[in-house]
């Protein structure tokens, strides 16, 4: 998409950043109406707009996502109701950031009505990154690989590389040394 390959594409990536910034916006209008602090409306304005424009690039990752990554039935109805979800979200905070654009650049103070419709905004955020999240993990789309594990999957269910380690060049096997293990009991 951008000329460098990320595996398996942008999407995972632009994505943190809309979450992230456009969840700390709602906090900071928040935060901005409760404490009265014209300071913390400017970092949520500033947040949201950002946040925005980042959004237009984690929506077209996404339907280039969406078009690309190897997946089932079910993973492609977990897909498309994550898609219909995030598109939704998408255009509310569109709708929100245009709103700040044009009644707060500069304000010293937001509506209530501002704040509650941006909280519920981000509870919506939420649930998109929820089927987001279900998408990739329960569903495994967009994972090149998936460990093996036995048992119900804990800490103790896989190899630590005790006896052997099995390498990524043509399943070579090769040996671990037991000290090595020893020094570090949590490095994989």
């Amino acid at each position: 998409m951008l000329g460098i390959e990320i595996i398996p594409n942008w999407h995972p990536i632009f994505v943190h950043f809309t979450v992230g910034l456009l969840s700390i916006s709602a906090l900071f209008y928040l935060a901005g109406l409760v404490l009265r602090k014209p300071n913390f409306l400017l970092v949520a304005r500033w947040n949201l707009w950002v946040g925005g424009a980042i959004t237009v690039l984690t929506v077209l990752a996404g339907f280039y996502a969406y078009g690309t990554v190897a997946h089932d039935a079910p993973s492609h109805a977990a897909m498309t109701d994550h898609k219909n979800w995030a598109l939704v979200t998408a255009f509310i905070f569109a709708g929100l950031a245009g709103w700040s654009l044009a009644k707060h650049r500069g304000a010293k103070s937001v509506s209530s009505g501002f704040v509650v419709l941006i909280l519920l905004a981000t509870t919506v955020l939420g649930i998109t990154g929820f089927k987001g999240g279900e998408v990739v993990y329960r569903h495994g789309t967009g994972v090149m690989r998936m460990p093996e594990v036995s048992g119900d999957g804990g800490h103790d269910s896989h190899s630590h590389g005790e006896n052997t380690m099995e390498g990524s060049h043509g399943g070579e096997e090769s040996q671990m040394p037991e000290s090595d293990h020893d020094s570090n009991p949590h490095g994989h």
